[in-house]
């Protein structure tokens, strides 16, 4: 009677280390990492407040400029990952002669193999990232590019100070695209 008390005891306890690890097993799964995860920033510049919210893809051993299907020359990138970047400025700015009044935008870029890019401030706002409206674009801006930068593995967007106002950079890959702007 021991031996069988014994034999029980000890299934029972194997049942509840069991049913322990895969519980903390399925509690790890949910905590890992977004492949893109959401990432923001806010500045002040020149009297601006700006703010950007994005989804930030990696590279992962990819070719991403031209190689990814909603990559390719030619198209218009989401500028991110997953939900529509959201780009905010409480005060108009000034885009190489392009003005981009106070509010909330979405950024997309037009992507070129010969380098010349397109930063696109556009009206619509809250959708998913491909969802993209040409005829609610406000601007497109000339991007000045570069592609012979050390690899940046997850995409940023920054915003800094430059000049008589800032710049506003996307770097992803081996690329950094830059928008230069002054507050009006």
């Amino acid at each position: 009677m021991s031996i069988t008390r014994s034999l029980i005891r000890a299934a029972a306890a194997l049942a509840a280390v069991t049913v322990v690890s895969v519980a903390a097993e399925a509690q790890g799964a949910q905590r890992q990492a977004p492949a893109s995860p959401r990432d923001s920033l806010s500045v002040a510049i020149a009297g601006a407040d700006i703010k950007v919210n994005y989804g930030r893809p990696s590279k992962r051993g990819r070719v991403i400029f031209g190689g990814l299907n909603d990559m390719k020359w030619g198209m218009v990138w989401r500028t991110g990952a997953n939900q529509a970047t959201h780009f905010t400025t409480s005060k108009a700015l000034d885009f190489s002669g392009k003005s981009v009044p106070a509010g909330t935008y979405t950024l997309f870029t037009k992507i070129e193999e010969n380098g010349k890019w397109e930063l696109i401030i556009n009206k619509q706002t809250g959708q998913w990232g491909t969802a993209y409206d040409a005829s609610q674009d406000l601007v497109r801006i000339p991007m000045t590019v570069t592609s012979n930068n050390p690899v940046q593995e997850m995409m940023e967007i920054t915003v800094k100070p430059a000049g008589k106002g800032g710049e506003l950079a996307v770097l992803w890959d081996n690329y950094k695209a830059v928008a230069a702007f002054t507050v009006k």
